[in-house]
């Protein structure tokens, strides 16, 4: 469960910080600098927080005990909650989520900056 929440995570954060960063700037709304990479990767962490929170709630409902008999009976009572109960703790885990990604992004693009592909 830790992998699964892990590799969606990454792949939010990559895809989504690079498909906004390309549609931004071809729609001009953003200037390739350090304020259009923070709008980028502040919509990346909101974004990898909104794929990986589903995953964590399980994760930590199944590690809490005996309650469930297996990952499968945890996503369906958990669904039977309604749809939101997947999202429980999303305040928190955005706010752990979100600044790592946005200074990730930000010192990679100063990184490439300085040190261009040859």
């Amino acid at each position: 469960a830790v992998v699964s929440t892990q590799s969606t995570g990454n792949i939010g954060q990559v895809a989504f910080y690079d498909q906004t960063k390309d549609t931004l700037l071809r729609m001009e709304l953003i200037g390739d600098n350090t304020g259009g990479h923070f709008v980028c990767s502040f919509i990346a962490g909101t974004a990898a927080t909104l794929i990986t929170q589903p995953f964590d709630v399980v994760k930590t409902r199944v590690m809490q005990g005996s309650r469930y008999s297996g990952v499968v009976q945890c996503i369906v009572a958990t669904a039977r909650e309604g749809p939101r109960s997947f999202y429980k703790g999303f305040v928190p885990a955005w706010v752990r989520l979100a600044p790592q990604t946005i200074l990730t992004w930000i010192i990679l693009e100063k990184l490439r900056k300085w040190f261009p592909a040859a």
